[in-house]
């Protein structure tokens, strides 16, 4: 068990600042279990193959983790660890050679701690029970059931691994979405799809529940529905009140990004924006509206941060593909508003929002601004700018990095034309294999990497379509 010390803390204010603690989730066996008549309602576009995406992928990640977060744990023993005798210990949440880090924190454990507890446990079951429409006998034997191994049977919908008993919850590895931290305070997700629902109420009762996170449990913020929206008639997207963590990024102490996206509604950005001005947590929300389509899901798919001075980011997303005004086409047809890029800042106490023209114009007063920085914005584009990589690598997470420090970004192997735009612009690229080798015999060292775009084996992770910023939910950061 993860125990409750006084060193424990919760804070956010940057996309970039050291990262120091985070919560993950590696993929488990309900991840293997994904068919393609059931994909697209749990959210996946394909089947992955879960071996590799264990082994080959995802390991490495927390290897990477590890030696940036808690080296204690690895520096010295990685030879030991990736041995077919310890047969993946380390990576494994209910082995006892699990690595347990305090500072790389893994959800699955968190939530075997909670049910430890007779009362939680009894709770929780019926919960999960009531929305997946278990039997009460079934719903009996759970309440009897391991915490360790019912905390399993809860993420992957199976008992012993084998026989399914509802469907599992495989976007749980995006931790991101589960919730938010905006300083000291962490806002809970409200998901748009059934699918996550059951990921949704298990962190809520971990965040409430569990001893680490004690101190803060008046700081957990909670999207609420409209008044009265049990009234309404019929059941619109456009009128749910929903909000996912990837559509929420914190770029300053007193600013924070909200997308209006295919998961995350206008209604939904609305409450948001009252919980954090009334709690006093921000006195500025910008919200980015994106075209809502697949193909973007949140705003973390469309940019994230690199430096306090550098993006990188999809630029066709943004420009307005009109025709010119002598066209006659622009007479005979109603402009489509859907695919429109709209961006309005809200600042506490003002009436009236502002308005920006573009993402690389919102992006620049930040890094100018917010940050203070003295050197110029930059921009990397995905795909080096240049149609069809743009898109192509877009959709396989070019976009979607994650900064393990100011600089020094994760990002997927098979983007290359992105990773050219990044060695153009002065960053060093390296191989995460090659990085983990001179990190453990010494001739590296994670204090010197700068300017870095590390690259992961990506082959299964980026068919769950994802990156590395989806896979994190970061809880301590230091300022910048």
């Amino acid at each position: 068990m993860i125990e409750q010390n006084q060193n424990f803390r919760v804070s956010v204010s940057t996309e970039i600042g050291r990262l120091r603690k985070l919560l993950i989730h590696s993929p488990d066996s309900g991840l293997g279990k994904v068919v393609p008549s059931k994909a697209q309602d749990w959210l996946f576009e394909d089947i992955v193959h879960l071996d590799t995406i264990r082994r080959h992928e995802y390991d490495y990640y927390v290897k990477l983790l590890m030696y940036f977060l808690d080296p204690d744990k690895i520096k010295g023993k990685l030879k030991n660890i990736d041995s077919e005798e310890a047969n993946r210990g380390f990576y494994k949440p209910d082995h006892a050679d699990f690595h347990n880090s305090s500072s790389v924190i893994e959800i699955q454990n968190l939530l075997a701690d909670i049910l430890a507890d007779d009362s939680i446990r009894k709770k929780l079951v019926a919960s999960v029970c009531a929305i997946e429409g278990c039997t009460y006998r079934l719903q009996q034997q759970m309440i009897e059931t391991d915490p360790k191994e019912l905390a399993k049977i809860f993420i992957s919908g199976s008992l012993d691994d084998e026989h399914m008993i509802f469907a599992p919850i495989p976007n749980l590895i995006f931790t991101r979405d589960v919730g938010i931290t905006i300083n000291k305070h962490i806002l809970l997700n409200k998901p748009a799809k059934k699918a996550r629902s059951r990921e949704t109420l298990l962190m809520r009762y971990v965040f409430f529940n569990h001893p680490v996170f004690e101190a803060y449990r008046d700081n957990i913020l909670e999207i609420p529905d409209a008044a009265q929206h049990f009234l309404r008639p019929g059941e619109e997207e456009d009128h749910r009140t929903t909000l996912e963590g990837g559509d929420v990024m914190m770029v300053s102490p007193n600013h924070v990004l909200i997308g209006c996206s295919e998961r995350t509604s206008a209604y939904g950005a609305n409450e948001a924006i009252k919980l954090l001005f009334d709690n006093n947590v921000v006195e500025k929300v910008t919200v980015i509206k994106i075209p809502n389509k697949r193909d973007f899901m949140h705003i973390d798919t469309v940019f994230t941060q690199v430096k306090r001075n550098v993006w990188t980011l999809l630029s066709t997303i943004f420009r307005n593909q009109q025709s010119s005004d002598d066209e006659p086409i622009r007479h005979l047809l109603e402009p489509d508003n859907r695919d429109a890029t709209e961006i309005k800042q809200f600042v506490k106490g003002q009436k009236l929002p502002v308005s920006f023209e573009n993402i690389e114009a919102l992006l620049d007063d930040i890094s100018q601004n917010d940050l203070k920085s003295d050197a110029p914005t930059r921009f990397i584009y995905s795909g080096n700018g240049a149609f069809p990589y743009d898109a192509r690598e877009q959709w396989t997470d070019s976009c979607n990095l994650l900064a393990i420090k100011e600089g020094v970004v994760l990002g997927y192997d098979r983007n290359d034309k992105t990773v050219e735009a990044f060695k153009s612009n002065g960053f060093a690229v390296v191989k995460v294999q090659d990085l983990l080798q001179e990190l453990e015999n010494g001739t590296k060292n994670v204090e010197e990497i700068t300017d870095t775009l590390i690259l992961m084996p990506s082959a299964e992770l980026s068919r769950a379509r994802g990156g590395f910023h989806c896979m994190s939910l970061p809880i301590l950061r230091d300022m910048i």
